[in-house]
């Protein structure tokens, strides 16, 4: 082979090198194919400031936040476990998230529910429409709003502890803030 049929080689080569990746992302739309698997265990939600009383304090961390009565079920205790947890998982960042529960009803909660969770903040609902701003069941998930006081993410009902943990961790690794 002379050295023009060399060098028309390299030029289809370089080429193809350049036209794979379009040929590829086409076969991918047209295929309708999607990647396998996510990052993060929780579901992203649409980010929504939230600028009422019980989050403006707040600014600055990342806080899981529950809705319940403050007779608290099974279901509820677990909820309030889990943030324990979660929280104490972080290990030297746990500074940076706060746990907030916020008691649907006029109500107190148990005094020895209140020493069990010792450290999370406990508020009555002041405004009747803000279970409405959080997607779902409200009280049927745990919910994490971050530095800014921005609803960013849900958690699954009965949700797995440890993936929670992934991503709490994933996210103070990353964020700058809080």
């Amino acid at each position: 082979m002379n050295s023009a049929g060399r060098g028309r080689l390299k030029l289809a080569a370089l080429g193809a090198l350049f036209l794979l990746p379009v040929a590829l992302a086409w076969l991918a739309y047209v295929t309708g194919w999607t990647p396998g698997t996510r990052a993060n265990y929780g579901e992203l939600v649409a980010p929504q400031l939230l600028a009422v009383a019980p989050f403006e304090g707040l600014r600055g961390k990342w806080v899981l936040v529950q809705f319940d009565a403050a007779a608290c079920d099974a279901g509820c205790e677990g909820k309030l476990y889990l943030m324990r947890q979660v929280r104490r998982a972080q290990g030297e960042n746990q500074r940076r998230v706060e746990r907030l529960w916020i008691v649907t009803d006029a109500a107190r909660p148990a005094p020895r529910l209140l020493e069990a969770i010792e450290g999370t903040r406990v508020v009555p609902l002041a405004d009747a429409a803000l279970p409405a701003r959080f997607p779902g069941n409200a009280a049927a998930h745990v919910y994490l709003v971050d530095p800014l006081g921005n609803l960013m993410m849900r958690f699954p009902r009965d949700p797995d502890p440890a993936r929670v943990i992934r991503d709490l961790e994933r996210l103070l690794r990353y964020s700058g803030s809080g």
